[in-house]
């Protein structure tokens, strides 16, 4: 039997400010999640708690961990992992904290044959037992095998790699990203190969990020050059179980990313992840709390092509022009958690035609916290 998630409320003030906005209506007549889930610093904990520690978390590409003694890094809502490979060729991740003061097994991508704390030296085979203890011979009642690092859930799709923290949950990912290589095809993910990895810091709450990702509306007013490229008349959202969908086809038959006929397929899969697909290209796109009003957000590049002159130039291109729209959106955020924050704004309503992928995020949200609080 699986366990809810456990968040210590005896730190916080008062829960009421998220369950008394909980009810889910209609599009038609809802209105958005309240100012208070964006600025009050006590989201954050419940947030990591009980979304990020129970959700699939994408941190890299199988390419990176490819050869035995791979090891692939990442911080998860507070959380250092490692996913390693291991002697037997399986993926296997662990916290990257070391099961004697703390220190980190790894403090960048590597390969090595053994895992070593860069604290005192502790040492761990690839499949996380503890093996060397360096002048602990005199320590009383210790046994190695009661301290092997501390393992988390793994799981690879379409050559992308998650993890997972909590047990709690026992949702495949596979269940949760269904349709998705189907409705793309032919376009085949696991053929791309990882090029560069860029990050943002933003002061804004994580979630306007998304709200903002998840519609349409804003492009033509905030995004220009964007509006230039999509089809802003045939731009169709879709919404799933766990995912939601933007698709939109090109205006032109000639762009940034080559002649003929281009499209671009914009997910968001619950609750932080974006993958953002044009013609010979994957941008993945993790949406990561550093606090309740700052944000981090970790772009991975993936194209077809990562040699030939003219893809270099292709991928120059593709580059710069997603740095513009970024830099546009960072700014465009960072006014929305000031106006959040002033004493004028509390809720607002959706545009049933527009919005529909923000209602859907707010829903799942609302689902997760009433599970979270036992509430029916």
């Amino acid at each position: 039997m699986h366990s809810k998630p456990h968040v210590p409320t005896e730190s916080f003030t008062s829960l009421d400010f998220v369950e008394q906005n909980l009810s889910i209506i209609p599009i038609e007549r809802s209105e958005t999640i309240p100012s208070s889930w964006y600025t009050r610093p006590e989201m954050v904990e419940i947030e990591k708690q009980c979304l990020f520690n129970q959700q699939w978390q994408y941190v890299g590409h199988v390419s990176q961990v490819e050869k035995v003694g791979d090891q692939l890094i990442a911080n998860i809502a507070g959380h250092p992992l490692i996913v390693v490979r291991g002697k037997d060729n399986v993926l296997r991740g662990f916290h990257n904290v070391c099961r004697h003061r703390g220190g980190p097994i790894a403090t960048e991508n590597c390969n090595s044959h053994m895992l070593q704390c860069k604290y005192h030296g502790w040492t761990y085979t690839l499949d996380g037992m503890l093996r060397g203890v360096p002048r602990f011979d005199r320590a009383e009642l210790f046994d190695k095998k009661d301290y092997g690092l501390i393992p988390v859930e793994v799981d690879v799709w379409d050559g992308l790699v998650f993890v997972r923290c909590s047990s709690n949950s026992t949702m495949k990912l596979q269940t949760i990203l269904n349709g998705i290589s189907e409705r793309i095809a032919p376009i085949n993910l696991q053929s791309k190969i990882f090029y560069k990895r860029v990050k943002y810091e933003l002061d804004c709450n994580w979630k306007v990020y998304v709200d903002n990702f998840l519609e349409g509306y804003h492009i033509p007013i905030v995004h220009p050059e964007l509006a230039k490229l999509l089809d802003c008349q045939q731009y169709v959202t879709e919404t799933f179980d766990y995912y939601s969908l933007q698709y939109s086809p090109f205006v032109s038959d000639e762009s940034i990313y080559g002649k003929g006929k281009g499209e671009a397929y914009y997910y968001f899969i619950f609750p932080n992840m974006m993958l953002n697909i044009l013609p010979g290209r994957l941008q993945t796109n993790i949406i990561l709390p550093l606090s309740h009003r700052r944000t981090l957000v970790v772009f991975d590049y993936y194209y077809d092509d990562i040699t030939s002159s003219e893809a270099l130039t292709k991928i120059q291109n593709d580059i710069e022009y997603s740095e513009n729209i970024q830099q546009e959106d960072i700014e465009i955020c960072e006014h929305v958690q000031r106006g959040l924050e002033s004493s004028v704004y509390d809720k607002g309503r959706f545009s049933v035609e527009m919005e529909e992928a923000v209602y859907h995020f707010h829903t799942l949200l609302k689902k997760t916290f009433r599970n979270f609080l036992d509430l029916p």
